[in-house]
C-alpha cells in the first residue's frame, strides 16, 4: 500500500477543518435564542412582530420558544401578546411569517379574512380577557378566496354550499373595489377587505374603549407571497 503523501494529508486536514466549521456554524445558526419578556404595550407587540417578519424576509430566523420546555411552561396558562386574523391560505402561516413561538399569538383564519360573529368573538377574546395589546388583520397577495368572491359577485352567480357565506361577507370590499375601478380589482378588493375589517374591529363596541385608552392597537396589513414582507396598511401604533 502506498504511504500517504503530503498532498493527501493536507487535503484530509482541510476537509476535517471545513466540516468542523460547517457544524459549528449550523449549530450557532439554529441555536435557541434567549427568552424575551412578552411585550405589554401595542407598540412593543407591533415592533416584536415586525422584527420577526424582517427575519422571515432575510432568512435569519430565531425559531423562538418551540421546544418541550416552553410547552410545559404554557401547559396551565397562556398570555399571547398578539392576535392575528389571517386567510386560510397555506402559504401564509402567521407563526412563521412573524417568526414567533409557542404561546405568542392567538390565530384566527378564515377565507379571505371574512368575518362574522364567531370570528369577531374569537378576535375579541385575547384583548377582552387577558389584555392582548395588538390585533393584526392580515390579507395577502393573490388570495384565491378574494378572487373567487370577486368573480361570483361580478357575474351574479352564487358559489355552492357555505362558500356563498364567504362571498357575502366580502361584498363590502367588492363594492369598494368597484367604486375605485382599479387595474387589478382582486388585489384592490383584498386590501379593502383587511382595512374595512380592521376599521370595524377598531370601532366596535367592546374594543373601541381599549383602543381609545391606548391599551390596544388594531392594524391592517398585507403579505407579499413574492417577498415574504408584511406591508402595513393602517393602524400602526405610534
Amino acid at each position: 500500500m502506498q504511504a500517504d503523501g503530503p498532498g493527501r494529508r493536507t487535503l484530509l486536514a482541510g476537509t476535517v477543518s471545513l466540516t468542523a466549521s460547517c457544524l459549528l456554524g449550523c449549530s450557532s445558526a439554529g441555536a435557541e435564542q434567549p427568552r424575551q419578556p412578552a411585550p405589554s404595550t401595542p407598540k412593543a407587540a407591533y415592533d416584536r412582530l415586525m422584527q420577526g417578519n424582517g427575519r422571515w424576509v432575510s432568512n435569519t430566523l430565531h425559531h423562538p420558544d418551540r421546544d418541550p420546555t416552553r410547552r410545559q411552561l404554557l401547559a396551565t396558562s397562556q398570555q399571547p401578546y398578539g392576535a392575528v386574523l389571517s386567510c386560510i391560505d397555506s402559504r401564509v402561516p402567521p407563526e412563521l411569517v412573524f417568526d414567533t413561538g409557542l404561546g405568542d399569538l392567538y390565530v384566527m383564519r378564515s377565507g379571505g379574512t371574512a368575518v362574522g360573529p364567531v370570528i369577531t368573538g374569537s378576535v375579541e377574546y385575547g384583548p377582552m380577557t387577558s389584555g392582548t395589546p395588538l390585533i393584526v388583520v392580515l390579507g395577502h397577495q393573490r388570495c384565491g378566496a378574494i378572487a373567487a368572491a370577486h368573480r361570483a359577485l361580478r357575474a351574479g352567480e352564487p358559489l355552492p354550499g357555505n362558500l356563498q357565506a364567504i362571498v357575502e361577507a366580502l361584498r363590502p370590499a367588492y363594492e369598494q373595489a368597484v367604486r375605485d375601478d382599479p387595474a387589478d380589482p382582486a388585489e384592490t378588493m383584498a386590501r379593502a377587505q383587511v382595512k374595512l375589517t380592521a376599521d370595524a374591529l377598531r370601532g366596535n363596541r367592546d374594543l373601541a374603549p381599549l383602543v381609545a385608552r391606548g391599551a390596544l392597537a388594531v392594524v391592517s396589513a398585507y403579505y407579499s407571497l413574492d417577498s415574504g414582507k408584511v406591508e402595513i396598511l393602517n393602524g400602526a401604533p405610534a
